[in-house]
This record gives structure tokens, sequence and C-alpha cells, in this order.
């Protein structure tokens, strides 16, 4: 028996403390917060994780570690393949990704048709940017201060290449479910040039959760189109493709799906596709498929074998069972410290604008270098690995990513650690 079977053959009642009989649709809701509080089922999740022990790793958003049978099954892909060579990779790679496709397809709730593998939820991202050809000479793009640097620049030179003007915007901080609407439909009012929207779902320097359905919606009222870097929600979050509402997004698999580094999706409304140009190195005849608008060369083939086993590992936790922890762990370390005017945590106490990622600033240390010194104190002085970020219209700060494997004592420790850090203020 092999990869997360095994561990779905290890897992019983007792062990999880999660019953196996259907729940009914009424108590769903309940049982998932119950599950997210169970420790003796999440000490069982967090045994299939290979951690260092020196250090309380904060930082688990660059990328997400493989569980043990996840990274079981990418060793022996990586030897099959080695050893196969091109005699796998030309006769038999393909007809096995075919079904991983398919199942990546139907768990997005996407066609087949309209999903291709990149390697990251950047590269789907400058694919969708650099091949969008809708916007012309005079139009604008638009994009926040909380999107990613790389895609920021990404549409900074599409619309060099267009002529086309670039509209940034500030999100607000503290910000509000109604405000954070507003500050768009603002923008947008008093931008009637912008075509394109770079739209973030899960910021990754703030962990602040946008409600994309809403404003894709809104944008559609103007003319304009959005492009969903959701390279930190799914996996994250729980949800399907309808419940974005966009018509194209990049997606990654290495970070909260728990695939091998390296693997992405591209994902296009299949009516929009030709709204997207097929790559620079690919000419089909007519519009082509999704297939076109990506061209990487040779890829890691064990990387896309596995993510079947990632898929299986995701499922056996339980998709909202995940989302439901992550926000758990969140809660017990940003919500203790929100009552300290000391500190500003970044992401509101409304469970529709933040998943598990958070990040905070000590008032008024807004410098790269103060944030970097508070990740250093974390550090040196308590074992607690986070990281910086910037970029912020507000400043920069400091980011806190839990995992599956972190525990309520992991927080705890960190609540006592930034208490520490402000007494010595």
């Amino acid at each position: 028996m092999k990869g997360a079977a095994f561990v779905a053959a290890s897992f019983t009642a007792t062990e999880t403390g999660c019953a196996t009989a259907p729940i009914a649709a009424s108590a769903a809701k309940q049982a998932v917060e119950d599950i997210a509080t169970d420790e003796t089922y999440w000490r069982a999740i967090a045994k299939h994780y290979d951690v260092i022990p020196d250090v309380v790793n904060f930082e688990n958003g660059y990328w997400g570690l493989m569980a043990k049978p996840v990274m079981e099954a990418f060793f022996r892909s990586t030897e099959k393949v080695n050893r196969s060579n091109s005699w796998y990779a030309r006769r038999e790679y393909f007809s096995d990704m075919q079904p991983i496709h398919q199942r990546l397809a139907d768990f997005l709730g996407a066609g087949a048709d309209e999903i291709v593998f990149t390697r990251g939820a950047t590269e789907a991202l400058q694919g969708l940017v650099s091949g969008y050809n809708r916007l012309k000479s005079g139009d604008a793009v638009m994009y926040s201060d909380l999107d990613y640097d790389s895609i920021q620049t990404a549409m900074d030179t599409k619309a060099e290449q267009t002529g086309a003007s670039v509209v940034r915007i500030k999100i607000p901080e503290p910000v509000t479910y109604d405000s954070l609407l507003e500050t768009y439909r603002q923008a947008l009012v008093s931008n009637p040039q912008v075509r394109l929207l770079l739209l973030t779902h899960i910021s990754h320097r703030t962990g602040l959760k946008i409600p994309i359905r809403e404003i894709v919606e809104m944008a559609r009222g103007f003319d304009v189109d959005c492009i969903v870097d959701a390279a930190h929600s799914w996996g994250q979050t729980n949800f399907r493709i309808e419940d974005l509402g966009a018509d194209f997004v990049g997606f990654n698999l290495h970070k909260w799906i728990g695939a091998p580094i390296g693997a992405g999706l591209m994902y296009i409304r299949l009516e929009r596709l030709a709204d997207i140009s097929p790559n620079m190195s690919e000419r089909p005849e007519g519009v082509g498929a999704i297939f076109n608008r990506v061209h990487t060369g040779t890829t890691n083939f064990a990387t896309f074998l596995t993510v079947k086993d990632a898929l299986d590992f995701h499922e056996l936790v339980g998709p909202e069972n995940k989302a439901a922890r992550l926000v758990y762990l969140r809660n017990l370390w940003a919500e203790e410290m929100r009552g300290d005017d000391r500190i500003e945590i970044l992401t509101p106490d409304d469970a529709r604008l933040h998943a598990g990622i958070t990040s905070f600033r000590v008032k008024g240390k807004t410098s790269v270098e103060d944030n970097k010194g508070v990740a250093k104190f974390l550090l040196e002085k308590h074992g607690i690995f986070t990281i910086h970020r910037s970029g912020l219209a507000g400043g920069a700060c400091v980011r806190v990513t839990p995992s599956l494997y972190n525990t309520p004592d992991d927080c705890i420790q960190l609540v006592g650690a930034l208490h520490s850090l402000l007494a010595d203020i």
C-alpha cells in the first residue's frame, strides 16, 4: 500500500477524532469547527510532515512542505523517470498525465480544456498578462499595492507595449469589507480608461483576502477584464472556479495543495480563450487550445506525476478542515494581539477577509530595516521564524504563515514573543 492510501488506512475514527459516517448538511459547519480544534486529529496529521525541530516555522508561504507520503511518491516518480528517461517521457508520460489533468479539472470545477499545467502561479500569470490582447493605446491597466511584485511589473510592461497607462491604487489600512469594495468601485469610476485589472485573492504581503467574485462582477460593469492571482488561496481556502466568477486565473499547486515545487495551473474560461494570445513559441491554427498559451520546454515530469498524490493527501485531510485549522491557528495569535494598540494586525477580524496568513506591524515601525529587525528578534530571541514583507503603501510588515504541522503552543509562543518585543520598545 503506497502514498496517501496508506495514511488513510492508518487513520481510525479514534485517532482522528472525527466520525466516518456522513455528516448531515445542517451540522457540517459545526463539525468542521470542531475538527479545527481537535488536537488529536491534527497530531495525527502533523506526524506526516518531517520538520526541523529547533525552530517554530511560521514562514510557510514561500512554498508548502510535502507530506511524507507525497514526498515518497515524488521520489518514486523521480526514480522512474530517471531510470526510463525519454523511453518513458516520449511513450507513456502524456497518457499517464491525462487522468491527473482530468482529476485536477474536476476538483477545480473547470473543463479539462480550460486548464493547463505551469511551473507555478507566476508563470501562469505572466502568460495571462503577456497574452492578453484586448488592450490598445489610450487604455489603462490597474493594480494595487498588495499585488505580487513580479506581476505588477508584468502589468507595467504590458502597458508599455500597448501604449496603455498604469493606475496604481492603495488598499486602506485598516480596511473593512465594504470599504474594500468601495475602494475598487471608486477607482473604476475615477479611471474609465481601465480595461484590465489585476486582483490578488489572498495577498502574499498581508494575507488580506479580497471578495474576488464581487469585484469581478463590478469590473464587468465597467467593461474591465480581471486577471486573478490565486497563488495563495487555492488549498489555503476551499473553493471552486465558479466561486471566483473569473475568466483568467493563475494557481499554485506547490503552496497549499502540497505538490512538489514547480507545479502550477493556468485557467482560461473556454469562451474567452481567444482573448489570450498563444505563447510566442506557439503558432496553432486558429484559436488553438489552452496548451498553446504556455510553452515551458522540458519540465520536471516527476513533479506533475505527483500532483495526484498531493490531491490524495489534501482530500484526506479535508479541504474544509484544512482551511478551518489554518484560520484557527491564525486567530490564536492575531486576535490575542489585536487588543494591544502598539501593534497593527493587517487583516481585519472578519472571516470574509482573511484565511491563515496574517501580517503585523509594530506601530510606527514602517521601514524594511525595522521589520527585518522584528523578524530577527523573533528568531534569535524566541526561535520563531517569520519573514518581513515590503511594498505596502502603509509600510513594511512581518508575515506569519502557519501550516498544518504548527500547533496552538506555537501560537502561544508567538504571543509571548510579541509581548517581549513590545516590552523592549
